[in-house]
């Protein structure tokens, strides 16, 4: 079997794990597994690559096709939670402002930009796996249609189609809820903080589950820098999201486990 030495895989895996993992971790929305994933991906990559190599132009959109081939084989077909869920784990309780208000000023920023990230990217998880590959590469890594449609090996109309129904989805849950798309709307991420730290959904370090309270869906940065006014348009919104924070040596390790 062919082998990559180190500076060939270091030249493969480096520039491009992190985004790797931005998309696995966003259509997992489970830090562990997105790691694991991560490993298997850059495995077959390694030998995929040896045997014949990806142009440096198109080796990201080869990566994400691959990741998505793997992760096609490996997701449940229908969204392992909904806008049910969601709904019932932020929405269901009285608002609880005083929690904003008792909170220091670092404390606060940290936990609403937690808490919008988190609901933003639960939202998507409640999307089929097809229809949420297809809103991620668009929205979250901002590929063209042609790179897109490539990386999840569909033709452009059909990726056109998937993407159609994702935003139609995203949009019709977010468009009567959430004050970044209407500011009218009923929910105010200040006003569902106590209620999102007492369900579990965001944790003072960062951790946002909806699965299990000791079953963290994942962290994120905290983007506090980041200006928090309305944003209406949903690929804004999505756009607006940071990268989630992955161990800062998992790029080495997943080299040296390439090159041992």
């Amino acid at each position: 079997m062919a082998k990559l030495d180190r500076d060939a895989t270091t030249a493969l895996v480096e520039p491009h794990w992190r985004r790797l993992y931005n998309f696995v971790f966003r259509l997992t929305l489970d830090r562990e597994r997105a790691e694991r994933y991560l490993a298997d991906i850059f495995a077959q990559a390694a030998e995929r690559f040896a045997a014949a190599p990806a142009a440096a132009s198109e080796r990201e959109v080869w990566l994400i096709g691959l990741a998505n081939e793997i992760l096609e084989a490996r997701l449940p077909r229908q969204p392992e939670v909904n806008f049910d869920i969601l709904d019932e784990t932020l929405r269901s309780e009285a608002t609880r402002t005083d929690v904003v208000r008792s909170l220091s000023d670092p404390q606060r920023d940290f936990l609403l930009w937690e808490l919008k990230q988190g609901c933003m990217t639960s939202v998507i998880n409640c999307l089929p796996p097809g229809e949420r590959a297809a809103f991620v590469v668009c929205h979250v890594l901002k590929l063209g249609d042609a790179d897109a449609s490539k990386s999840l090996g569909i033709t452009e109309s059909a990726y056109k189609v998937r993407l159609s129904r994702a935003r139609k989805k995203v949009g019709d849950y977010l468009a009567p809820r959430c004050e970044h798309v209407n500011p009218m709307n009923p929910c105010h991420c200040p006003a569902r903080v106590g209620t999102a730290l007492h369900k579990g959904f965001i944790r003072p370090m960062g951790e946002v589950s909806l699965r299990k309270a000791e079953i963290p869906y994942g962290r994120y940065g905290t983007g506090v820098g980041n200006d928090d006014a309305p944003l209406r348009d949903i690929a804004a919104i999505y756009g607006n999201l940071p990268e989630p924070d992955p161990p800062s040596d998992l790029g080495t390790k997943l080299i040296d486990h390439l090159t041992r």
